[in-house]
């Protein structure tokens, strides 16, 4: 199991070494951008030190969306980031859940990821992991509350999709961390990835605001508790300044 951190682009590699990090995390290029981006030039000088990589998709990627400007070019982008992140040696392509806005049927959404990857399929399938990860807020997300995440993986399960836990995300959801890993394999059968993050705010709060383990309001021990059920690798994507001291913690912890 490694363990590591989400780390900017410019020198993945040098990053990685300041924290101590056998695995990293990283937009190819603007995490605000839909441009195609070229696989990342340090992958063979990370493949070589024996990091291990995984890719994070645009923030704007929705691929549950009913609206056409969003939902295809969300498609196009998450295709094109797939080659480019296989290219750099990436063991996963990490994808928001994404959502449909207020008033659809969610079911369209999750038609839509069912599309997505029946097409794909089609197509000769993805060169690398689609890990989903599941989100902090919204009411109709796809991926926020378990009984939503149960419904998107009966229609995405049969194409191997893969799964992203952010431990942040759930405690903001409103998911007792408590037992987590065991109700995640429940249901999607498996954990790829593990986004270790603390909050900066309160339990159920539908917060997206990550905080390192010292100073987050979820317990250390639990979060180190999720880390040692799932049995993946772990990335922490909390304030940079203390990224060395959360792995750190989490080696000791879990005697990783």
């Amino acid at each position: 199991m490694s363990i590591g951190a989400h780390i900017h682009s410019d020198d993945p590699l040098g990053a990685a070494r300041e924290r101590n990090a056998d695995v990293v995390q990283f937009f190819l290029g603007d995490p605000q951008s839909w441009k195609a981006q070229q696989p990342h030039p340090q992958a063979d000088a990370l493949r070589e030190a024996g990091i291990d990589v995984f890719v994070h998709s645009p923030y704007p990627v929705n691929i549950a969306s009913t609206n056409n400007r969003i939902r295809i070019p969300s498609r196009k982008t998450v295709t094109q980031y797939a080659e480019s992140a296989a290219k750099s040696g990436a063991k996963g392509l990490i994808v928001h859940g994404g959502h449909v806005t207020q008033g659809e049927d969610p079911a369209a959404g999750l038609e839509n990821w069912r599309k997505f990857f029946s097409r794909q399929a089609e197509a000769g399938g993805f060169p690398l992991p689609i890990l989903i990860e599941n989100t902090a807020g919204g009411d109709n997300a796809m991926a926020r509350r378990f009984d939503m995440l149960a419904r998107l993986w009966d229609a995405v399960g049969e194409f191997d999709a893969g799964f992203c836990l952010d431990t942040c995300h759930a405690f903001a959801a409103g998911e007792d961390l408590v037992g987590i890993v065991e109700r995640v394999k429940g249901i999607t059968g498996r954990i790829d990835l593990v986004h270790l993050n603390s909050s900066r705010d309160e339990f159920g709060s539908s917060r997206d605001r990550h905080d390192n383990i010292a100073t987050g309001m979820i317990d250390a021990e639990q979060l180190a508790a999720v880390v040692a059920e799932a049995g993946a690798p772990v990335v922490v994507e909390t304030p940079a300044d203390g990224q060395a001291d959360d792995i750190a913690f989490l080696r000791e912890a879990t005697g990783r």
